[in-house]
């Protein structure tokens, strides 16, 4: 199965929140998928846990260590349709991409995103919980 998954998702992993194990057993076996912004996403949420004190920038050379270990499949959002999702939902377009990738590809988004988790409902895109 395919499953789109999302820098709050990833960022667990490699940081090792509570949710990392459930994450891992719930991706097991089956294809990530994520717009290829997720790369810049994932730096962009180190660069914030550098200000709030919760990262070394060792922490985050080691976490892109692991998150370059993490088989996904990056994929090109449809900009037109994403921008669509991001007006409905009144989302950043950021979010929009995992929406219309999951649209697209008919796969469960995963997230720890509340917001995104929401707006995955207007779309009837199936969320999976961790």
């Amino acid at each position: 199965m395919e499953i789109v998954i999302d820098t709050s998702a990833l960022i667990s992993v490699i940081v090792g929140e509570p949710e990392r194990k459930r994450i891992i057993e719930v991706t097991t076996g089956n294809t990530l998928i994520a717009p290829g912004s997720i790369q810049w996403e994932i730096g962009n949420a180190f660069s914030a846990m550098f200000k709030q004190k919760r990262l070394t920038l060792t922490e985050a050379e080691k976490g892109i260590s692991i998150f370059k270990g993490i088989p996904i499949r990056y994929i090109d959002p449809d900009f037109i349709k994403a921008l669509k999702i991001s007006k409905q939902a009144n989302i950043y377009a950021y979010d929009a991409y995992f929406l219309e990738c999951a649209i697209r590809y008919k796969a469960p988004l995963l997230t720890l995103d509340r917001k995104l988790m929401a707006s995955a409902q207007i779309f009837n895109v199936e969320t999976l919980g961790v």
